[in-house]
């Protein structure tokens, strides 16, 4: 059960946004085989010089187009996961026109006793949900 903030540059329709956010999450989806209704994603727009995102010393330059993406998830997943998880979001970005260099991911784990769904419970210790496969 991810939960992913996305943040870009103000300028995208409705519309883009949306499938920004789809494509994220059908890679999801694809790699982690997590149920269709764990879709918990927060999409922000900020006004032009709001976001700096540089290339960290790789030699390329990124766009207004940038994509900056966290996943917040639980622990346990393997590295080869996570790579896997990477490419697949920048492979069905690219499907839509972001490029690969616009494509910026931060991964944040954590366990299942840090997540409520709501009513001030946390679900997966409670046993109301079946704590996710890895």
């Amino acid at each position: 059960m991810p939960l992913v903030r996305i943040d870009v540059n103000a300028g995208r329709s409705p519309e883009e946004l949306g499938n920004v956010s789809r494509r994220i999450h059908d890679a999801i989806l694809a790699e982690y085989g997590i149920p269709e209704r764990d879709y918990f994603h927060i999409v922000t727009e900020h006004a032009p010089g709001q976001i700096f995102a540089q290339d960290a010393g790789l030699g390329f330059e990124r766009s207004t187009g940038v994509v900056m993406i966290q996943i917040f998830t639980q622990e346990g997943r393997s590295q080869e996961a996570k790579q896997s998880l990477f490419a697949a979001i920048a492979d069905r970005l690219a499907e839509i026109g972001v490029a690969g260099e616009d494509v910026f991911l931060g991964y944040v784990e954590n366990s299942a006793s840090d997540w409520s769904f709501g009513f001030g419970r946390a679900q997966y210790v409670t046993g109301e949900l079946a704590v996710p496969r890895k």
